[in-house]
Protein backbone atom coordinates (compact mmCIF):
# COMPACT_ATOMS: atom_id res chain seq x y z
CA UNK A 1 0.00 0.00 0.00
CA UNK A 2 1.45 3.35 -1.05
CA UNK A 3 4.68 1.82 -2.39
CA UNK A 4 5.84 1.26 -5.93
CA UNK A 5 5.61 -2.39 -6.93
CA UNK A 6 8.04 -4.20 -9.22
CA UNK A 7 5.38 -4.21 -11.96
CA UNK A 8 5.09 -0.44 -11.79
CA UNK A 9 8.86 -0.07 -12.10
CA UNK A 10 8.94 -2.45 -15.08
CA UNK A 11 6.14 -0.51 -16.78
CA UNK A 12 7.99 2.79 -16.23
CA UNK A 13 11.21 1.25 -17.62
CA UNK A 14 9.36 -0.05 -20.68
CA UNK A 15 7.82 3.38 -21.36
CA UNK A 16 11.21 5.10 -21.01
CA UNK A 17 12.83 2.61 -23.42
CA UNK A 18 10.02 3.10 -25.93
CA UNK A 19 10.29 6.90 -25.70
CA UNK A 20 14.07 7.30 -25.88
CA UNK A 21 15.31 4.08 -27.45
CA UNK A 22 18.18 1.94 -26.22
CA UNK A 23 20.87 3.86 -28.14
CA UNK A 24 20.06 7.18 -26.52
CA UNK A 25 19.76 5.59 -23.08
CA UNK A 26 23.20 4.00 -23.59
CA UNK A 27 24.68 7.42 -24.40
CA UNK A 28 22.99 9.01 -21.40
CA UNK A 29 24.36 6.25 -19.15
CA UNK A 30 27.88 6.67 -20.55
CA UNK A 31 27.73 10.44 -20.09
CA UNK A 32 26.43 10.08 -16.55
CA UNK A 33 29.14 7.54 -15.71
CA UNK A 34 31.84 9.83 -17.12
CA UNK A 35 30.50 12.77 -15.12
CA UNK A 36 30.51 10.74 -11.90
CA UNK A 37 34.05 9.50 -12.60
CA UNK A 38 35.24 13.07 -13.16
CA UNK A 39 33.48 14.25 -10.01
CA UNK A 40 35.10 11.52 -7.91
CA UNK A 41 38.51 12.36 -9.35
CA UNK A 42 38.03 16.06 -8.60
CA UNK A 43 36.97 15.32 -5.02
CA UNK A 44 39.98 13.06 -4.46
CA UNK A 45 42.39 15.57 -6.03
CA UNK A 46 41.01 18.38 -3.88
CA UNK A 47 42.67 16.94 -0.78
CA UNK A 48 46.08 17.26 -2.45
CA UNK A 49 45.69 21.03 -2.53
CA UNK A 50 45.38 23.45 -5.40
CA UNK A 51 47.74 22.97 -8.27
CA UNK A 52 49.67 26.06 -9.29
CA UNK A 53 50.90 26.74 -12.77
CA UNK A 54 54.33 25.54 -13.82
CA UNK A 55 55.57 28.90 -15.03
CA UNK A 56 56.87 32.12 -13.52
CA UNK A 57 55.72 35.70 -14.13
CA UNK A 58 58.91 36.28 -16.13
CA UNK A 59 57.95 33.48 -18.53
CA UNK A 60 54.54 35.06 -18.94
CA UNK A 61 56.11 38.41 -19.79
CA UNK A 62 58.34 36.77 -22.40
CA UNK A 63 55.31 35.40 -24.25
CA UNK A 64 53.10 38.45 -23.69
CA UNK A 65 52.74 41.54 -25.82
CA UNK A 66 55.99 43.56 -25.57
CA UNK A 67 54.00 46.77 -25.09
CA UNK A 68 52.34 45.43 -21.92
CA UNK A 69 54.23 45.15 -18.63
CA UNK A 70 53.28 43.49 -15.36
CA UNK A 71 53.62 45.93 -12.47
CA UNK A 72 53.10 43.59 -9.54
CA UNK A 73 53.45 39.90 -8.80
CA UNK A 74 51.42 37.66 -6.57
CA UNK A 75 54.15 37.73 -3.90
CA UNK A 76 53.91 41.50 -3.68
CA UNK A 77 50.12 41.34 -3.27
CA UNK A 78 50.46 39.05 -0.22
CA UNK A 79 52.51 41.65 1.68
Amino acid sequence: MGGISIWSLLLIALIVILLFGTGKLKNIGADLGGALKGFKKAVNDEGAGPKDADFTPEQINEKADPNVTVTSTQDEKKE
